[in-house]
Parts: C-alpha cells; structure tokens; sequence
C-alpha cells in the first residue's frame, strides 16, 4: 500500500492556494512538501498542521492506494537553480520531468515572470550572496547529497593567478563563488553550469581552468562540450559552452552522453508565421526606410552604396564584413543569435517580411519559449529576458540526458 496526496492538491484548487502559501500556512518545510509532492510518507505532526490550515480531516488530504510497482509513476528528481533569470533553462529541466525545490534570481523583473507563470516555484528574489552564506542543508531542507541536480550559469569573471592552483576561496568576489559553495555544501548527485563558448578562450582559457579546478575540488568529475542550440529544435543559431558534474562517488554508477543532434533544424518559417501578436521596439522612420530597401537574408552590401555609407557613418571605414549592419534575416535561415536589445546599429535582426524588429514574443519563439509563458516588466526589460535565457529545447534535450543518467541509481 503506498500514500497519495490527490486530494491535497485538488483541495488547494478549490480554495485558490499554491503549495507555498500552503507552506507558510501550516508551518511545514520544503522538505514536507518536496516528499508529498513524491508521494512519500510524512509524519503525523506535519498532516495535523496541514489539516488545521486547510480547516479538513486527514482523510480530505491523503488517501491510502494500492502500490502498483507495475504502474508506479516515474521517479521524480529534485534541482535547485542560480541565476535564473526568466526561466529558460528552468522551464526545459521541468519539461524533462524534474521538480524545482528552488530559483535564485536577482532581478525583480525576472523573478516577477518567474512567479508569474509557476507560481507554485519557490522563488527566491535576492543576492545570491546573501543565501550561498547560509546553512543550505537546512534552507532547503534537504540533507548532504540527497539534492539531485544543481543548475544555472554564473557571469564569470578573471581572477587572479598568484598561485599555480587555485582554490574556492580565490573565487571570491565572483558571481562563480556562489555557484561553488552551493556545489561544496548541497553536493547534488549531478550539477549542469552552462555559460557563453567564449569562457573557454577567456583570459587564454584560464578562467574556465581555474573554474573546472575548483569544480574538481568539490568532489566533482566534469564533462564539457559547446552545443549549438540549431541542433535541438531551436530555430536559433546560439552556442553554448555545457559543463557536467558527477559527483565522484557516483562517477562509476552514473553515465552521462550529450544528447545527439536532431536530423531536422528548424528556420524561422517554422515559428514566426502563426506567432501571437505582442509589443515590440519599432525603427525610426528613417531608419525603415532603409531597411524596405534591404531584401530578405540580405545586409548593408544589398542596397546602393551612398545609402549605405551615409546610413554606417564612421562604421563604412572598419575592417571585417560588418555583416550585423543593416542585417535583414530570411524565412529560410534561423535566427542570429537572440540578443537583449531588439535593435543596435552592428547587430541588426530586421523581421524577414516587415521593416521592423522582432517583437518579444517572436523573439521568444526563437528561443522556444512556449506561447502562454508571460514576461514581466517594461518591454526593454521583457527583451532582456528573452535575450538573456537559455533556450527551452535545449536545456530540455540536456535535462532528459542528466535525468536518464540519474536513473541508472
């Protein structure tokens, strides 16, 4: 016989509370409701809180049902995020089948979307700072190494090279800091840190040494590849440097294989055409002008050369193609790389049909965000969101990796 939590959820339905204002009502940890959400045995204090919050009897809450081994649900992994920005790599890793106990993120603006469409995460609006000094066990609820998977990608930056092997406390002072005492404290069973494939080269590669060092040094074996999310179902060309840990107790029981490219990669007619209507930056008049006269996948070299030059001002005399000005994307390719601003003169992404730039929803589209996810904010801050996240398919095709490698435990 095994316990079942049904009821409970329904009961929270019908008078319009999530699971945290649950929490906060009965007095329970995450951990209590983190077991529940697994179906799992929690003690009798714990129901009687629940009851008396809920005003309702036991049996309005849990219920006792056949264990089934044959038709037993999957097992449920837990993570935890840093740096979570609008959801990005949250949302994939969810998709794949993980329950969030946790997301740290600085941003009032991003932490507003977060709460805004799961408003049943626990979503931590504050310094990361703040929280990597305290006892994580027990502001988690969770014990040494029972966390599954620690996810996100700190900004990284130099540090300094007085000695020839660094530790975690010469990481001081960087957002990276954090992410490693998370690692030191919780060590999850598998940890995913995804960052921009120019780490690998920062500072002549020392940084992501130094970074991969202090990995190792809080028990971890690492695996690293940069993947580009046009391989994934993103309509996107965006790479992305994917560093893996495996916590070295587990290195022989848990096997871990980037997933396989997809046969297909998808262009912007797979996305853009049906995309819901949303707000957008717009081009000044002169400036769209210029662009009706740009063809689809074309850029400044497309268009009479005096327009051209007067339009690039000092930019005409740089070296190197400039093939970001007056840059005009076509139905036929994916997107450039989705940035945080719609419209900056070397890194123009003009609409394939119309004179103007992607709007925030077609932009999330090119990052695969679904369609009923919300962004918070003003529209400059809407975009930076959108520009500054993973992409959903890819942090799902990663997610559904680390998960099958979790489940050879």
């Amino acid at each position: 016989m095994a316990v079942c939590y049904n009821n409970l959820w329904k009961l929270l339905i019908d008078k319009n509370m999530n699971k945290t204002e649950l929490k906060e009502a009965a007095g329970i940890s995450f951990n209590v409701m983190a077991r529940m959400g697994k179906n799992e045995t929690i003690s009798f204090e714990s129901i009687e809180k629940i009851c008396a919050a809920l005003q309702c009897n036991i049996g309005d809450i849990i219920e006792i049902v056949q264990d089934n081994h044959e038709e037993a649900s999957p097992k449920t992994f837990t993570t935890i995020e840093l740096f979570a920005g609008a959801g990005g790599l949250a949302l994939g890793i969810e998709k794949a089948g993980f329950e969030t106990l946790g997301l740290i993120e600085f941003d009032k603006d991003a932490s507003d979307t977060l709460k805004c469409n799961r408003p049943n995460w626990r979503v931590i609006n504050d310094d990361i700072a703040n929280i990597s000094c305290l006892d994580l066990k027990e502001y988690f609820g969770l014990a040494e190494g029972e966390l599954d998977l620690l996810s996100g990608g700190a900004p990284c930056q130099s540090f300094s090279y007085a000695g020839k092997r660094l530790g975690l406390e010469d990481a001081r002072g960087t957002l990276f800091y954090h992410y490693a005492k998370f690692l030191e404290q919780l060590q999850p069973k598998m940890f995913l840190f995804e960052n921009v494939r120019g780490l690998l080269t920062h500072d002549r590669g020392r940084t992501y040494k130094t970074i991969t060092d202090i990995f190792e040094s809080t028990g971890y074996t690492i695996q690293k590849k940069v993947l580009n999310a046009w391989d994934y179902g993103v309509a996107q060309k965006r790479e992305r440097l994917i560093t893996i840990g495996i916590r070295n107790d587990l290195k022989d029981k848990v096997v871990f294989e980037f997933p396989a490219p997809h046969k297909y990669k998808p262009v912007l007619r797979d996305v853009l055409l049906d995309c819901p209507k949303s707000e957008g930056a717009s081009y000044s008049e002169y400036k769209r002008k210029i662009f009706e006269l740009v063809p689809p996948g074309g850029y400044w070299r497309d268009i009479p050369e005096d327009i051209a030059k007067e339009y690039m001002k000092s930019c005409w005399n740089m070296e190197g193609g400039r093939t970001g000005i007056l840059r005009r994307l076509s139905l036929d390719e994916p997107s450039l790389t989705v940035l945080t601003s719609p419209s900056q003169k070397q890194t123009d992404r003009c609409h394939p049909l119309e004179a103007r730039p992607f709007t925030i929803r077609e932009n999330a589209r090119c990052q695969s965000f679904p369609d009923d996810w919300q962004f918070c904010g003003s529209v400059g801050q809407q975009y930076k969101q959108v520009g500054n996240a993973v992409p959903v398919n890819l942090a799902y095709e990663i997610a559904v990796k680390i998960r099958e490698a979790l489940e050879s435990l």
